[in-house]
């Protein structure tokens, strides 16, 4: 519905399909180029090593990405894996700190200029599933080679980061789409549709 809303509000037609993570895991790399974009849904998710190769492949190629929830998770561990930031096997990222299944609430406070501008007509309140906290030592390393810090939470914790040198790709630990409304799209996921419909240059996008 997040993603209707946002075609709306933006008055485009897209296209997009649910794809199992089973079978998301046997695509050859380059088939997701395919797509104007790809949303890696909040989880949960019960295999790990099929999440990392999906993620891995997305990082390489210029896809418009957008990750969430549980999710966020993985692609920092991905991260961690692939510029060898952890050669000591020490912990780096925290246990989920939302206890049990509910939802917390989570004070978003946008960092760079897009969010503030993006945030600037929008609610700061989400709600989230799913918390991590990153050691200092891990976001320093990151920010300085692999991403760039969007915004934090109320905890001063990263709460949405991007890759540096990918035109999109997005994570976020919480689920933007639970506070977006055909009246009020999430910024977020339509600044996601957006890219998507770059990417394809048309006015049909498939995600």
């Amino acid at each position: 519905m997040a993603l209707d809303h946002s075609a709306f509000f933006l008055e485009i037609d897209i296209n997009y399909y649910w794809i199992k993570i089973n079978d998301a895991a046997q695509f050859k790399p380059e088939q997701f180029e395919e797509f104007d974009g790809v949303w890696l849904a909040p989880g949960p998710y019960h295999n790990h090593f099929f999440v990392h190769g999906i993620l891995r492949s997305l990082a390489r190629f210029k896809v418009p990405t957008f990750v969430t929830g549980d999710a966020y998770r993985f692609f920092i561990d991905v991260l961690i894996n692939t510029y060898q930031l952890n050669p000591n096997g020490e912990k780096l990222i925290s246990d989920n700190l939302v206890d049990g299944n509910q939802f917390e609430r989570i004070f978003i406070t946008p960092h760079s200029t897009q969010l503030i501008q993006l945030y600037e007509n929008h609610n700061n309140l989400e709600l989230t599933s799913s918390r991590y906290s990153l050691y200092p030592q891990l976001i320093q390393t990151l920010v300085d080679n692999v991403i760039d810090i969007e915004a934090y939470n109320q905890f001063e914790d990263p709460e949405i980061i991007s890759l540096k040198g990918h035109p999109f790709f997005v994570a976020c630990s919480y689920c933007p789409q639970i506070s977006s409304t055909r009246e009020i799209p999430h910024p977020l996921i339509y600044t996601f549709v957006k890219a998507c419909q770059l990417k394809s240059g048309i006015e049909e996008t498939e995600l």
